[in-house]
């Protein structure tokens, strides 16, 4: 895909997150990104609604840059600042990335990943707001949740906004990786919402929507009795499917 058109799945993907009736984020929560190439990607300028999003909503950053900053050692907020706007294509641009950018740049540069929807939705908070999150994560719900959502999410504690919660997550998708062979496509961090990872922007939009079809599933459960997991023979069988790889294949990016 060239430029133009990454932006503009870019800009349709984030006002779908954003619509009020989804309940995925409200104001200013929230934030997106895709990767251009090796080199660049677009992420959400701070402060910048979802719902409204536009070419001007988002700003174009250097990619291996941004990632760098996750090395850099202990940086305060204003370091925090100068570092990611060094990192800005065009540092003339008064707009400033998301403190977020560095997640973002980490979670791009892993391969097959092009396009990222971090969100607040209310169904997700609430379960990880709730003092049972970890355990009621811990097993999957329903087939359609392993096929879009994968083997597993990550879960993890929260972690300060910023560059603390990047290196988090770095470290727990590496491990993620090392123990599952494949990448996540969901991190739930505790008391703060959901990440979204995939191959492309309808991907993105699949996953966030069918995560909180999962969490209003898991309050309904642990309300009437408890959850009810399916076995993990279940999950695997779901996962390595002929069929429901097929359904996965509907997110392959178009040569």
């Amino acid at each position: 895909m060239n430029d133009a058109k990454i932006l503009s799945d870019l800009i349709a993907m984030s006002r779908e997150l954003g619509k009020p009736e989804n309940d995925y984020v409200i104001l200013g929560e929230g934030n997106t990104s895709a990767k251009v190439d090796d080199n660049f990607f677009y992420v959400k300028a701070s402060g910048k609604y979802l719902r409204d999003s536009d070419e001007n909503t988002f700003l174009k950053v250097k990619l291996p840059e941004a990632v760098a900053i996750l090395d850099k050692g202990q940086l305060n907020d204003d370091q925090i600042k100068a570092e990611l706007a060094n990192a800005c294509a065009d540092t003339s641009n008064p707009l400033r990335p998301s403190i977020e950018t560095t997640f973002h740049a980490y979670l791009l540069s892993l391969p097959g990943v092009n396009f990222i929807g971090h969100t607040h939705a209310t169904a997700v908070n609430a379960v990880t707001c709730s003092n049972s999150a970890e355990a009621l994560v811990s097993g999957r719900v329903c087939p359609d949740e392993i096929v879009y959502c994968g083997i597993e999410p990550i879960f993890m504690e929260y972690s300060d906004p910023g560059l603390q919660l990047g290196r988090q997550i770095r470290k727990k998708v590496i491990e993620y990786s090392q123990r599952n062979g494949c990448r996540p496509k969901v991190i739930l961090v505790r008391n703060h919402g959901i990440i979204a990872i995939g191959a492309n922007a309808i991907e993105v939009e699949a996953i966030t929507a069918m995560y909180c079809k999962t969490c209003r599933i898991l309050a309904g459960a642990a309300h009437f009795g408890g959850v009810h997991f399916m076995a993990q023979c279940d999950v695997d069988r779901i996962y390595t499917r002929p069929d429901e790889d097929q359904r996965k294949r509907q997110f392959a990016v178009p040569e």
